[in-house]
């Protein structure tokens, strides 16, 4: 391989994936992830079958569970394939989603954990119902949080794509078609049967999981430099193709001043965006107490970062042992830098050793993937049965536009909407993930963070902590920072104008940014606070004061 200071280097065989008689050992290993979930899922699926079951797991987790559980829904494959393969492909600047994954949970930690758990019940909407009791705010919130999942799930299902291609050693498009139908078909299953108390099992034991199998990868590669981080590190600019710039800044984001503004946009909603994530939000209610909540938190945070850090040297690594050329030749987007990794450390190609570590790694990514659907699934049902369903269209008679909710549902009739919600949206995300496979997962989930911190925390703070907060407010804020963010991607470079877009053959962009949060998050706080201003009814004292008490105390939380 070649370098771009001129000397001609050695590197390792490219690797390949394992063929032949070694399918075997891979399917196996998929068969047992898949089975071991499922057994989790109907063990537990039998439990419980009220709402409380359904949407927060019996609130009866501990702090280590779900700080397990927390870990395991943040990450993703977008975490596992995603920010490696943009390590190994543009070094420092890949460095920069981890980074900005990791700075949310402070967001999180300060701002929203405890006070949401204390004012909500299963649902970004409820938090806001608390003193916004109106359905137009149930079905924005609700609409808002279907958006922002469904995002998130197109990533993981590429991300699966991806992989099993891999393992199968094809590029058929075929084959990750019909691999995105089967965890599509999975995630369906894992929400209809067990709910939340299953999904929450799955990710602890899909969380512990990943972090072995990290760590056992970064060892493996520590022992291969002998220890030498600083070594790792010339190799991996050696074996870039782009020397001393692969460990400086600006290789992906620095070549203009709109790809700077544009990493400045992913940045801002990287580190917004989580505290906005439904299926993150929904997580702190299925622990008894706030305080649980904050200790979840705090666990999440230590194994979170322990993850990240991981993902950096593999990231390296993959550019140092396989080189940039040959893990973009795998995957364009670099989603499979890290089973490569895994094969080459195990002893490399055609060696036992290499195939069973590459497999033991594929199988493990994909039980992050699987895992992390069935999170989102489940909020996202939860969001169109609780909040849209119950909350706004069967939440009593329309006696007034906008006019209170009355007689609401039964939350048996409610968990039924929600199963079949699952199905719905699942089709949904299959078919938006078939025509988004040449995306980077990684690049996915951080515009599912920008409609996030753009349409859901503006109102999420607002309601916490404006006393003169209003319903138009609210509405306001949702769907302006909500159809800005969807509106700027569809005339992105993301959809039209470049080889790596959804339709590479056309060109309609107008909008120069991959991401659009730089724009559509200050849009989101500037509507609600207009739309706060320019309310015909004021804001409700009393219903405040009464959030304040709930979410700072706990008093008659749920």
């Amino acid at each position: 391989m070649t370098a771009t200071t001129g000397v001609m280097t050695t590197a390792t065989p490219p690797p390949v994936a394992p063929t032949g008689q070694h399918h075997g050992l891979a399917v196996v290993l998929f068969a047992v992830v898949v089975l071991v979930t499922l057994g989790i899922t109907l063990w537990v699926g039998r439990q419980g079958n009220a709402a409380e079951d359904f949407y927060a797991g019996g609130r009866g987790f501990t702090p280590l569970q779900n700080g397990f559980a927390l870990s395991g829904d943040y990450l993703s494959a977008a975490s596992f394939l995603g920010v490696a393969g943009l390590i190994a492909l543009y070094g420092y600047d890949g460095v920069l989603y981890s980074i900005g994954f990791l700075v949310a949970w402070l967001v999180v930690l300060m701002l929203v954990a405890e006070l949401v758990r204390n004012a909500g019940r299963y649902t970004l909407a409820d938090v806001l119902a608390l003193r916004l009791r109106r359905r137009r705010v149930r079905a924005a919130a609700g609409g808002a949080s279907v958006v922002v999942t469904l995002l998130y799930l197109v990533a993981q299902m590429v991300g699966a794509g991806s992989l099993v291609a891999l393992l199968l050693g094809t590029d058929s498009a075929q084959a990750r078609t019909w691999t995105i139908i089967a965890v599509g078909a999975l995630m369906i299953v894992y929400v209809t049967i067990g709910g939340m108390r299953a999904t929450t099992w799955i990710q602890i034991v899909k969380a512990f999981l990943l972090i072995a199998g990290s760590v056992l990868l970064t060892v493996l590669l520590v022992v291969r430099f002998h220890g030498d981080l600083f070594e790792l590190m010339r190799r991996a600019a050696q074996h870039s193709g782009s020397g001393h710039r692969y460990l400086e800044p600006g290789l992906k984001y620095g070549a203009s001043f709109t790809s700077r503004l544009d990493f400045f946009s992913l940045g801002l909603a990287l580190v917004l965006g989580t505290a906005g994530l439904p299926h993150i939000l929904s997580r702190f209610y299925t622990v008894p107490t706030a305080r649980a909540a904050r200790r979840s938190t705090m666990w999440a945070i230590g194994l979170v970062g322990g993850f990240y850090l991981m993902a950096i040297a593999l990231g390296l690594g993959a550019t140092a042992l396989i080189g940039s050329a040959e893990v973009r030749h795998a995957n364009a987007a670099g989603n499979t830098a890290v089973p490569l990794l895994a094969l080459v450390l195990g002893g490399g190609n055609g060696s036992t050793g290499g195939v069973v570590l590459f497999a033991l790694i594929s199988a493990i990514a994909f039980a992050t993937i699987l895992a992390v659907v069935a999170g989102l699934t489940l909020a996202s049902s939860a969001a169109f049965a609780h909040d849209i369903w119950a909350g706004a269209w069967r939440g009593g008679p329309r006696r007034r536009r906008g006019g209170e909710a009355g007689e609401k549902p039964s939350e048996q009739q409610e968990v039924v909407v929600a199963r079949f919600a699952a199905a719905g949206i699942g089709a949904a995300a299959i078919v938006i993930s078939l025509y988004a496979q040449q995306l980077n997962v990684a690049f996915l989930v951080g515009l599912a963070f920008a409609v996030a911190a753009s349409a859901n925390l503006p109102v999420l703070l607002y309601s916490l902590f404006w006393s003169r907060f209003t319903v138009r407010g609210a509405v306001w804020s949702v769907y302006g920072g909500l159809v800005p963010a969807i509106v700027l991607v569809l005339f992105s470079p993301v959809v039209s104008g470049s080889k790596a877009a959804l339709f590479p053959g056309v060109d309609f962009h107008w909008f120069p940014l991959e991401n659009p949060g730089i724009v559509s998050i200050p849009l989101g706080f500037l509507a609600g606070w207009i739309g706060t201003l320019t309310s015909p009814e004021p804001a409700d004292a009393d219903r405040f004061a009464e959030l304040e008490v709930r979410a700072l105390t706990g008093a008659g939380a749920a």
